[in-house]
């Protein structure tokens, strides 16, 4: 037993850290958009980092649970709410057979995770649980979640070492200028110093062109020296390809494998989350920063992470077990919380 959804939402897949390995034969990486957010939950859950769990955009799915178990729920804030009480988000959650989860509009970001303990009983394909929904390939069926979907659960927990330590400080940030982090490359010679210069002083506004596949963006056109056009080449996450009206588009995880439009740069992997939690109508602006930089960047943030887990699973005064503890204590733990 496991999850049963009564509506899916806007847009609720199943996601892990994408499927590596394929690209060059033409299968997309996918993933989940904000990786760090989902590597939290599921290690506030005691998952493998990596394990797949539901990503969830702007709109969150109605479900119910039809076995115990511990959830976590990390990134956006859609008001998430348990039997119609506000649920916490940033820490291990222990649900009862029968709960039931709901999310309204969102206060802060735009995309939400879900880990559960113990995992998603789906499929791995090509060494991934990721849904690949152009190709209705992995996840659930393939597609998004929609009413009557049944999710069964690997092997549920009712019980987690140091469960008062799961849990870490959230503070919300709202901004509606982001600042993206660029390494310049592989075509920005194929630009004007000019076109150089407004790409990194202008701002752009994120269209409703936005998805898993890519962001649009609307501003200052970037000037090309001659044509827009390439021979096709590889696309990585992050490259922001111009095309001849001169506006940057930003490949995401469901991008596709190749591409024929100039790329002048690449946004830094550790600032697709940033993207990933911003909705249309704010606004980017580039910076642009060597390649050294943006690794040590990089291992910055996996000290980061580490750090993170330690945290979750520093020891602590050990409870009841949630399953056998009364919900007046389980309220009570949750309130000191």
């Amino acid at each position: 037993m496991g999850v049963k959804f009564h509506h899916g939402g806007l847009f609720t897949t199943v996601q892990d850290f994408g499927r590596t390995g394929y690209q060059d034969v033409g299968f997309s990486v996918c993933g989940a958009m904000d990786k760090k957010s989902l590597a939290i939950a599921n290690m506030l859950v005691d998952n493998k980092e990596d394990e797949a769990g539901l990503e969830i955009t702007l709109v969150g799915p109605k479900m119910e649970f039809t076995k115990d178990n511990f959830i976590a729920i990390t990134g956006g804030n859609l008001n998430p709410k348990i039997n119609g009480k506000e649920a916490p988000m940033y820490k291990a959650i222990f649900v009862s057979k029968y709960d039931i989860l709901t999310f309204e509009n969102a206060k802060f970001g735009a995309r939400a995770y879900i880990a559960f303990a113990g995992g998603l009983s789906i499929e791995a394909i090509m060494g991934s649980k990721s849904t690949n929904v152009k190709c209705f390939l992995g996840g659930y069926k393939g597609r998004v979640l929609k009413e009557g979907d049944l999710i069964q659960f690997v092997s549920p927990k009712d019980y987690l070492p140091n469960y008062l330590s799961r849990n870490i400080d959230y503070k919300e940030k709202q901004n509606k200028e982001i600042t993206l982090r660029v390494v310049l490359g592989p075509q920005d010679d194929a630009f004007t110093e000019n076109g150089i210069n407004t790409f990194f002083k202008g701002a752009y506004k994120i269209t409703n062109e936005f998805d898993g596949m890519g962001c649009r963006l609307d501003g200052p056109k970037i000037e090309h020296k001659s044509s827009a056009d390439i021979i096709s080449d590889g696309i990585v996450l992050g490259s922001i390809q111009i095309p001849s009206h001169g506006k940057p588009i930003i490949m995401l995880t469901d991008r596709q494998t190749t591409g024929g439009y100039t790329k002048i740069g690449t946004v830094i992997s550790i600032d697709i989350g940033k993207l990933a939690q911003s909705k249309v109508g704010d606004m980017i602006k580039f910076e642009n920063i060597s390649l050294e930089k943006a690794q040590n960047l990089y291992r910055q943030e996996i000290q980061n992470i580490g750090k993170i887990k330690k945290e979750i699973n520093k020891p602590c005064i050990e409870v009841l077990n949630p399953r056998s503890t009364s919900k007046k204590i389980e309220r009570l733990l949750n309130k000191n919380l």
